[in-house]
């Protein structure tokens, strides 16, 4: 069994993919072991609670500086041992000792087709309100591995998405989610569970 970590900071629509793609079967051989946020009001760790998985929350506002926070960020991944570490809308720079000890085990769902729209500061709608300041006919999202830099990871799976005349960006964020990263993100870590052997 692939034991994935979530880690996730809002609402938590990719993790309710993932849990639904696990409890329907699609994704195989996969157990989500735990859930982790930086914020404490996010509505994923009610998702999480809603499916028996363990929530935990690991916000920076509770640390004196950011290596504390890092450290305990950290215990809370390593007390589960997990097998990969999957960042469905986490907004928080992931440390480079996590990094390097689960280097090519963190996977990250961008909302772009990388390397369009990716980097420092493209998250969330800022990516969507890019894409079509840009004027681009498509976009879509990205499945890739999380190395030290930002959206510069080995990219996974990607999926396109069309985007229409007159798009808002939350109508755009929207389509992105249902056709693109609810998709990719669980077909991914299927691929991996599949590959992986214990």
């Amino acid at each position: 069994m692939l034991r994935v970590l979530v880690c996730v900071s809002g609402g938590g629509t990719n993790l309710q993919a993932i849990l639904d793609g696990v409890a329907a079967g699609t994704i195989r051989n996969t157990e989500i072991v735990r859930v982790i946020s930086n914020n404490p009001g996010a509505y994923a760790l009610e998702r999480a609670k809603n499916a028996g998985v363990e929530g935990v929350c690991v916000s920076p506002k509770e640390y004196e500086n950011r290596e504390l926070f890092h450290e305990a960020f950290l215990k809370a991944v390593d007390e589960v041992s997990p097998d990969l570490i999957v960042l469905a809308g986490f907004l928080v720079v992931i440390p480079e000792m996590l990094i390097a000890k689960y280097r090519g085990r963190i996977i990250n769902i961008h909302p772009s087709l990388i390397p369009s729209f990716c980097g420092t500061g493209y998250y969330g709608l800022k990516v969507h309100e890019a894409a079509l300041e840009r004027g681009v006919k498509v976009t879509g999202a990205t499945v890739h591995y999380v190395d030290e830099g930002t959206d510069t990871g080995p990219i996974i799976m990607q999926k396109a998405v069309e985007v229409r005349e007159g798009d808002t960006p939350k109508e755009l964020q929207q389509r992105v989610m249902e056709e693109a990263e609810w998709v990719i993100l669980p077909a991914a870590i299927d691929a991996i569970a599949m590959n992986h052997t214990k």
